[in-house]
């Protein structure tokens, strides 16, 4: 790391505890192997993991905590979840680091920080109870994890949502996907909603981020089977991730693990370190969407572009095709689907979280 990179780390440091017993494995010679994410980092004394926030002091894992990076009270289809209390807002925190290192990061102030020198992102105390103070005065309906990749700061976002699920708050991981059983073990209880980013089904390019596809690929099976909600997010790259084939295989491979999954396919802009590839346009979306539909998944929605994407804004009924969610954006302009989770008109059950 910089001398900056360096300092940065030195004042999280006085921002941790020890890591869940549940996500560390100690290993002779007080080594350990964290399980936050999908890189099991073997961290030898002194030393850091992957993400460089988690680290070895003498034998244990000592891990972020009481701090946000970033925060912010927005509408939950920012995040984005469409089945999840539509028109409502998610009290969304995030602290400093990432697993991955993504050339097109939106979020490379926090998620790169220890990375980046240019990022200058800093820490602010805060503390679970604050948190959720602010959710209430706010009125948000959720209360989610982003900003960086969470999984990397899992006990602290547990910490919150062990206040917010008892004073009736959903909750949500907003994730990059890296993901192991254990961290998903260790989440699960406290946690309603998991977003995943499936950034290509290309393994060389998933390196080129930091990652392994195969590990993305078992976190979308591993989320579902344990009843998290999940919709999962492509950031269609042309160039990069949007040929014919790999939106087929990657719409074909969420349909198998469940065509009740949303699949979002949204418009990428350069950003930070990416900007070789042209920007998006609405017709690359809408081809993605037809992919999606032709594979068998039953709601494709097209993101970042409102108004220019026709139909693929809203839910419709996979069973009479009512229009049920009518969007613009992240706005909700109709809204028929039932608290109960019905179709009003032919009372086909639509999946998601809708009360």
């Amino acid at each position: 790391m910089s001398s900056k990179a360096s300092s940065l780390a030195e004042v999280l440091d006085e921002l941790t505890a020890e890591g869940a017993a549940e996500l560390t494995e100690h290993l002779p010679d007080d080594a350990l192997r964290c399980y936050a994410c999908g890189h099991r980092c073997l961290i030898n004394e002194g030393k850091r993991g992957i993400c460089k926030v988690r680290y070895n002091e003498r034998g244990r894992l000592m891990v972020p905590m009481n701090y946000v990076a970033a925060l912010a009270c927005d509408p939950t289809e920012k995040k984005p979840f469409f089945h999840a209390l539509p028109g409502s807002d998610t009290l969304t925190f995030g602290m400093l680091g990432c697993d991955l290192h993504c050339g097109n990061c939106q979020n490379w102030l926090t998620s790169q920080a220890l990375r980046d020198d240019t990022a200058g992102t800093s820490p602010n105390v805060a503390s679970p109870e604050r948190l959720i103070s602010m959710a209430k005065a706010y009125g948000a309906s959720l209360v989610g994890t982003s900003y960086n990749e969470p999984l990397i700061t899992a006990e602290w976002a547990i910490e919150v949502f062990k206040r917010a699920k008892p004073e009736g708050f959903r909750t949500a991981f907003i994730s990059n996907g890296n993901a192991t059983p254990q961290v998903l073990d260790y989440i699960r209880p406290w946690t309603d909603c998991y977003k995943i980013d499936l950034k290509t089904m290309s393994d060389k390019n998933y390196r080129q981020l930091g990652g392994v596809v195969d590990n993305i690929l078992d976190t979308v099976k591993m989320v579902y089977e344990r009843g998290f909600w999940e919709e999962i997010v492509t950031l269609v790259i042309p160039g990069f991730n949007d040929s014919e084939d790999e939106l087929k295989r990657a719409a074909e491979f969420i349909a198998l693990v469940s065509p009740d999954i949303p699949w979002h396919v949204t418009a990428f802009h350069q950003d930070y370190k990416m900007t070789e590839y042209r920007n998006t346009r609405p017709e690359d979306l809408i081809r993605a969407c037809e992919i999606g539909r032709a594979a068998g998944l039953r709601y494709i929605y097209a993101g970042n572009l409102p108004g220019k994407v026709g139909r693929w804004e809203n839910t419709y009924c996979p069973s009479c095709d009512e229009l049920l969610i009518e969007r613009y954006g992240y706005l909700i302009r109709q809204m028929k689907v039932t608290p109960a989770g019905e179709c009003p008109k032919c009372a086909n059950m639509i999946p998601g979280i809708w009360s």
